[in-house]
């Protein structure tokens, strides 16, 4: 545990010589809070300090009491530690953001405070920190049933003319998306997906693909005949074996590790419902991607233009960022029937594949308002879109005036929506927020910017044009070569820091490394050994005498999916699946690339399947690039 100090003070001197300061009393105080806290002194506390900073420099000036933790000092109130990179950012006597702040200085404030907040650890009460793990778990427990709560009340206070007003917007933004995935399922042009995950009724891999059950809400619109069998030559097998709504397994609701103040809760779906979202899914992201405007305002798998936007955001102050807390958790049910109801077969459908019921640890089954929580496949897409639309009922709120399609079009430029964050012209911010509020969503006003030069979105960080994103640690320091996650963690953040400029400190991490690994060589960003990434390039060692590629030696990351034989009518369902989705995956890429890494192909995928149980690293030859 003393490394992660180590490697803390190696950042501080290194950011200090740059920033023209010292770290020297900083060092210290780290060395002897660690000392006495433990762990959570560099995971809670300081990322505590450190949202307390960003949230001065949207503000413009320093609040003291934001920092209990810290000694403050005497004459102006200021925390005393840090101060060196803190006085080049803020004036040291009256606290105001300066006029031009270092920007070096602001990036080196982030990193040292916020480099451990995403820390995991796999037992946290072996190491003697003070966090108890159990009593979180309880907590974000109670907070998800508190949350469930909160949404039926919501549905039950909200006016009907507010709802009516979402329906409308709703309509403009999504109404042809909806019409070509409502022709879809009436036409039966969905094709369903298993996926390697977990599932509630605890089936494997590829123990899915026997599944012969069906959930009866499901039968008319996605008939079992046709999602659970290859043919219809093999009707025999299935027993007609329909769930009533009644029996249907819930959903599962699990915790799994966020930070050390707080785990992340997700719910594992039963299979049946997660097979069938995943059809919905495939269906809206392809009337998605031909839709030009909203491909533009909602994002699903490209982060760089809600990067792209914050960075404008904070150059020019015209863009905001707002980041929602619990965001998938009160997405309402009613939200999103009042969006579909006009679309009979898409309600319907949606409807049937959703989960009514979870079994949370603590509080047994429970009936639920939201429509999804996390792990539903239908969550990500449909909170986006109740997002949007609350987005342009509030710009209309603001407007004083009915929105009319010309003017949504006009502000593909200013809105954009991934996930929970979101990207929203700063005129109307205060009206988006209240609106969001009306319907029961809770904006994060520590993560959330539009007053100063600060603004974050999709996991970057910018201030005034300038990125500030971080390196963040996420394992404890491995001590023996058998630790591959560890190993492989520690590579991964030896190279981020690398291009981080951060070298005198990946200097060290190479030292420590290289008692670890035997073979550590210089690779590219693209090798799949394990090695050092440099700007001047990869090193080999030998020629491949066949296909005359360079070669090294190193460790390369070896995950081998458990043993999990599939034969009979489940493996030919399986390939006529995969088949259809390297059709479906070979339509999203250009026509100049439809080639296939011939060595890349699965070809055990009916002897093993699912998310390797372990992983390990292997001594080889490998390529390095």
């Amino acid at each position: 545990m003393k490394s992660l100090t180590s490697l803390w003070s190696s950042v501080a001197q290194e950011w200090a010589t740059r920033c023209c300061t010292s770290a020297t009393f900083d060092v210290k105080t780290v060395e002897s809070r660690f000392e006495h806290e433990g762990l959570s002194f560099l995971a809670i506390t300081l990322a505590d300090f450190g949202k307390a900073i960003q949230k001065w420099l949207d503000q413009g000036f320093v609040v003291p009491s934001d920092a209990p933790s810290f000694k403050k000092d005497r004459l102006t109130g200021l925390p005393v530690f840090l101060r060196g990179f803190l006085g080049r950012v803020f004036d040291p006597c009256s606290g105001a953001l300066l006029d031009s702040p270092c920007i070096d200085s602001i990036h080196a404030l982030r990193q040292l405070t916020l480099m451990f907040s995403k820390i995991s650890l796999p037992n946290a009460d072996s190491l003697s920190v003070a966090v108890v793990t159990p009593r979180r778990e309880r907590k974000a427990m109670l907070g998800y049933v508190q949350c469930e709560h909160e949404v039926k009340r919501n549905d039950s206070l909200l006016d009907p003319a507010y709802l009516a007003d979402f329906k409308r917007v709703s309509s403009m933004l999504f109404g042809d998306l909806f019409a070509k995935v409502d022709r879809d399922i009436h036409w039966c042009r969905l094709t369903p997906k298993h996926g390697p995950g977990a599932v509630a009724d605890r089936l494997s891999s590829n123990g899915k693909y026997r599944l012969r059950s069906w959930p009866l809400r499901l039968q008319q619109v996605m008939p079992a005949e046709d999602f659970l069998l290859p043919s219809h030559r093999f009707s025999d097998e299935l027993s007609k074996n329909f769930v009533e709504p009644g029996t249907e397994t819930p959903v599962r609701v699990i915790t799994v590790p966020k930070t050390l103040k707080a785990p992340r809760i997700i719910a594992i779906e039963p299979t049946a419902m997660q097979y069938s979202q995943q059809a919905l899914l495939r269906s809206i992201l392809d009337a998605f991607q031909e839709d030009g405007f909203l491909s533009r305002v909602i994002g699903f798998d490209d982060q760089d233009p809600n990067r792209e936007m914050a960075r404008l955001g904070s150059l020019t102050g015209a863009l905001a960022t707002l980041d929602l807390s619990e965001a998938s958790d009160r997405v309402s049910n009613q939200h999103v029937r009042a969006m579909i109801e006009d679309f009979p077969a898409l309600l319907q459908a949606v409807d049937g594949c959703r989960s009514r019921k979870a079994d949370v640890p603590g509080h047994g089954v429970i009936r639920i308002a939201k429509f999804a929580s996390m792990g539903s496949a239908l969550c990500f897409p449909f909170e986006a879109m109740v997002f949007l639309t609350l987005i342009f009922l509030g710009i209309e709120r603001e407007l004083s005036a009915p929105l009319s399609p010309s003017t949504i079009q006009s502000y593909k430029e200013q809105v954009r929506v991934f996930g929970d964050d979101l990207i929203v012209p700063r005129d109307y911010v205060l009206s988006v927020v209240d609106e969001l509020h009306t319907f029961g969503y809770v904006v994060n006003t520590g993560k959330s910017y539009w007053t100063g030069r600060f603004r974050e979105s999709c996991g970057r960080e910018y201030y005034d044009g300038h990125d500030v994103s971080i390196v963040k640690v996420r394992q404890v320091f491995p001590t023996r070569r058998q630790d591959a996650s560890g190993i492989i963690s520690l590579v991964s953040l030896r190279n981020q820091l690398y291009w981080a400029g951060l070298w005198e400190t990946v200097k060290r991490l190479d030292r420590k490394i290289e008692k670890l690994l035997i073979h550590f060589p210089v690779v590219s960003p693209t090798s799949p050994l394990l090695g050092r990434e440099s700007v001047l390039g990869y090193q080999f060692q030998k020629i491949d005498p066949f296909l005359h590629n360079p070669l090294t030696k190193g460790y390369k990351v070896v995950a081998k999916p458990p043993l999990d034989p599939l034969e009979g009518s489940g493996a030919l369902l399986k390939c006529l699946l995969r088949g259809h989705s390297e059709r479906f995956a070979l339509k999203q890429i250009s026509s100049e690339s439809h080639t296939v890494d011939v060595a890349s192909v699965d070809t055990e995928h009916l002897e093993r399947s699912g998310r390797p149980e372990h992983v390990s690293i292997k001594l080889g030859w490998g390529s390095p690039f």
